[in-house]
């Protein structure tokens, strides 16, 4: 699978939007605020499913937003578990107990990975681990800020918080765009060299859209009232 895009993207605006977590409705307001253009590239920062209702209805959105727009689309750790989970039974079991079962419901089964359509499974499994352009490289969780995007092991892209290991900047001396772990004050953490854009969707807090050029925010609370 292909690990790493390169974009210079001399037209078109390059939005990032961070973590949604089932919030369709929220996925819906945004995207109706942000208005994507053809020649736009959205960057979504993964975990697009588990904990809010409609997990179906969120990827739907993005399926469809393909052809609206040049859409990069992240993968997140609750999408490596979706996967992971039609291979093994323990697998299945660690994923419910991270919100499967509103991912499930929103298919209309709980419990039956088979109601998961092909179409969606092929959009999760084409996600890519991460994505860069000129001056900035996006990736779901955190980075080895000496390392390449492609040599990122497995934790550190998906599942290791920022809370946990801070990184610096990236040899590279492009500003990261990370998601993963939730801001809860609603507020983009903001280094200068890094933006984590996960505010809180799925815990009570917003899903947040960032144009990294610009500096231009959009935020909507999980029933997508702009905030």
């Amino acid at each position: 699978m292909r690990t790493t895009e390169k974009n210079s993207t001399r037209c078109g605006r390059v939005i990032a939007i961070g973590d949604i977590h089932g919030h369709a409705a929220a996925l819906e307001s945004l995207l109706q605020r942000i208005a994507p253009q053809l020649e736009d590239t959205i960057v979504t920062l993964g975990d697009y499913v588990d904990g809010g209702p409609d997990s179906k209805g969120v990827l739907d959105q993005l399926i469809e937003l393909e052809f609206r727009c040049k859409l990069v689309p992240l993968r997140g750790n609750h999408e490596e578990m979706m996967l992971g989970a039609r291979h093994a039974h323990s697998d299945f079991e660690f994923w419910k107990n991270c919100g499967a079962i509103t991912t499930l419901d929103s298919y209309g089964d709980t419990g039956r990975l088979d109601q998961i359509p092909t179409a969606h499974i092929d959009f999760v499994e084409r996600c890519v681990n991460d994505f860069e352009i000129d001056t900035h490289f996006f990736i779901h969780a955190n980075y080895f800020p000496n390392r390449w995007l492609k040599d990122q092991d497995h934790r550190t892209r998906f599942w290791l918080p920022l809370s946990d290991e801070m990184p610096g900047p990236h040899f590279s001396g492009k500003t990261a765009v990370v998601g993963h772990t939730p801001q809860l004050t609603g507020r983009i953490l903001d280094l200068g060299y890094l933006n984590c854009i996960d505010t809180g969707c799925g815990y009570g807090g917003y899903l947040t859209a960032l144009d990294v050029n610009t500096g231009e925010l959009w935020q909507v609370n999980e029933q997508g009232r702009p905030v």
